[in-house]
């Protein structure tokens, strides 16, 4: 059964983070919600307005594709929040898990494939961000990119991270994007994930502030800066490519050919220790 109270809470967020301007609308006068009201929300969706109350308060179980499609216009969401907002209406049949058995694995091979790359640094994920198999490169770009560190407790809770990565905060936001990509098609009661956000809400503000917005964006590419200890600033590109038979994603980063960044990815691979 879909959890309603999880779209609510969705449509609720997404709707305080938009302004009258942002879609169209006159600002007016004695406005005394931060983001839009339920009756504009609805007029843009082109549905009633005591219909889309009953949706913010988790009382419809059954909004249609079309209705669906007109909240994702009316909300200005992108396709991955669209598709986690329809995986929050309908949720696909849960795979069943063998508790502590089923600790996640990467395939063998791609610890092969990926130590073969002496100037691709690559790691391969799990479905929460931990770290499963990584290569020498990656773990001497990042200490914390190495096997069973989770990247969401290395950003968030180790202050070394804010000085190795200029963009921080930018990172933060991405990776949270991205958890909550990930999430729709988990349980809510996982303990793993309930662990994991629970341990993050109290311990980060910052956690909290981004997590409460239900930004949604799947990790595919962009910049990535690095201020390395050894090397010196590394302006590099990151692209993560889904498994999604195992839910998991090998990320790799690059370097711009004939830039400063190459050569100093180059010296930083020759000081990278192979694995033992």
């Amino acid at each position: 059964m879909p959890d309603q109270q999880a779209l609510a809470t969705f449509l609720r967020a997404r709707r305080d983070l938009l302004k009258p301007a942002d879609v169209g609308l006159a600002e007016g006068e004695r406005r005394r919600v931060a983001g839009l009201r339920r009756e504009e929300v609805a007029m843009l969706a082109g549905i009633s307005a005591e219909y889309y109350l009953r949706l913010e308060q988790g009382r419809e179980r059954q909004p249609s594709d079309q209705v669906l499609e007109g909240l994702a216009s009316a909300l200005q969401l992108n396709d991955d929040a669209t598709q986690y907002m329809r995986n929050l209406a309908r949720p696909a049949p849960r795979r069943r898990r063998r508790g502590a058995a089923s600790a996640e694995k990467a395939d063998a091979g791609l610890q092969t494939l990926i130590d073969s790359w002496h100037l691709t640094p690559a790691y391969v994920q799990g479905r929460y961000q931990t770290v499963l198999v990584a290569n020498p490169l990656a773990r001497a770009l990042n200490p914390y990119f190495a096997p069973g560190v989770n990247l969401l407790r290395a950003v968030f809770l180790e202050p070394e991270q804010q000085s190795l990565v200029p963009d921080w905060e930018r990172v933060c936001a991405i990776l949270v994007s991205w958890l909550r990509f990930s999430v729709a098609e988990e349980s809510p009661t996982d303990p793993e994930l309930q662990s994991l956000i629970g341990e993050l809400s109290i311990a980060s503000q910052l956690f909290r502030t981004l997590w409460a917005r239900q930004d949604v964006k799947q990790k595919t590419s962009g910049p990535a800066l690095f201020d390395h200890p050894q090397v010196g600033l590394l302006k590099l590109r990151y692209r993560a490519f889904m498994l999604p038979e195992m839910r998991q994603a090998l990320v790799t980063y690059y370097a711009e050919p004939g830039t400063p960044s190459e050569e100093r990815l180059r010296l930083l691979s020759s000081l990278a220790e192979p694995t033992a």
